[in-house]
């Protein structure tokens, strides 16, 4: 890695079958603290299925998953949170018919600290101007990005120390992919977050990444720091759209 930090979350020859299906093959990465570590592949790579394994939602059929030096293979979905792991899924997965203040609290489900929760909704709305001047809307009203932001500071509540990203960008108009990448990069450089990013847009995955691995059919095919990896001629072609 080209971080020095020490690796918050690891992941040792990880295996997951769906059934007869092989959907992750000894599948080993790392990301250091304080860093966006990002996984690029094709859909049906595995790279869902990486997320929903850390996060506790698959269970591996071998392999071994550590955060901040503690195994944490087979924990439950609400244990993992607890630890400090947040997972914002692909396709946002908002509740509808709940207002945006009322999603956010969702976030909050494991916290008794009621004066830190008033000032993270606060710091939420200042993070996401958006969100702030749409508190009292129901979020089955909002656009496919202010959802997304919707998403994230519904994470964010939950005082997370490494973020999991699974499509941000996936289905948002163009100029609120930027406004919402621009604030991930801002979290990452101020608050020191650390992220792991799965993003079908490899151009934007790879220039706001440290370190990038790219999945092929569940294995890793390749890694380095993103701007090599962005560099590869084999990575031009396949992700880019560049080169020969």
């Amino acid at each position: 890695m080209n971080k020095e930090n020490s690796p918050m979350l690891e992941i040792r020859n990880l295996a997951v079958r769906y059934g007869g299906i092989q959907a992750l093959h000894d599948l080993s990465l790392s990301v250091p603290e304080g860093s966006i570590v990002t996984l690029v592949g094709a859909n049906g790579a595995g790279k869902s299925t990486t997320l929903r394994t850390i996060s506790g939602l698959v269970p591996p059929a071998s392999g071994s998953i550590r955060f901040s030096g503690e195994e944490i293979t087979g924990w439950p979905a609400h244990r993992i949170v607890a630890a400090g792991l947040a997972h914002v899924p692909e396709g946002r997965l908002v509740f509808p018919d709940l207002t945006v203040r009322e999603n956010l609290m969702m976030g909050t489900y494991l916290r008794r600290d009621r004066k830190e929760i008033a000032a993270d909704l606060e710091w939420v709305g200042e993070f996401f101007p958006r969100l702030r001047e749409r508190i009292t809307q129901q979020a089955g009203t909002l656009s496919g990005g202010e959802q997304q932001m919707l998403a994230i500071g519904r994470a964010l509540m939950g005082r997370p120390r490494c973020l999991m990203l699974d499509e941000p960008s996936l289905g948002i108009a163009p100029l609120l992919v930027e406004t919402i990448f621009a604030r991930l990069v801002d979290l990452n450089k101020e608050r020191g977050m650390t992220m792991l990013l799965v993003e079908q847009n490899a151009s934007l995955a790879l220039k706001v990444s440290d370190y990038a691995y790219v999945l092929e059919t569940g294995t890793i095919h390749l890694e380095g720091p993103s701007p090599e990896v962005r560099n590869r001629p084999e990575v031009q072609v396949a992700y880019l759209g560049t080169g020969s």
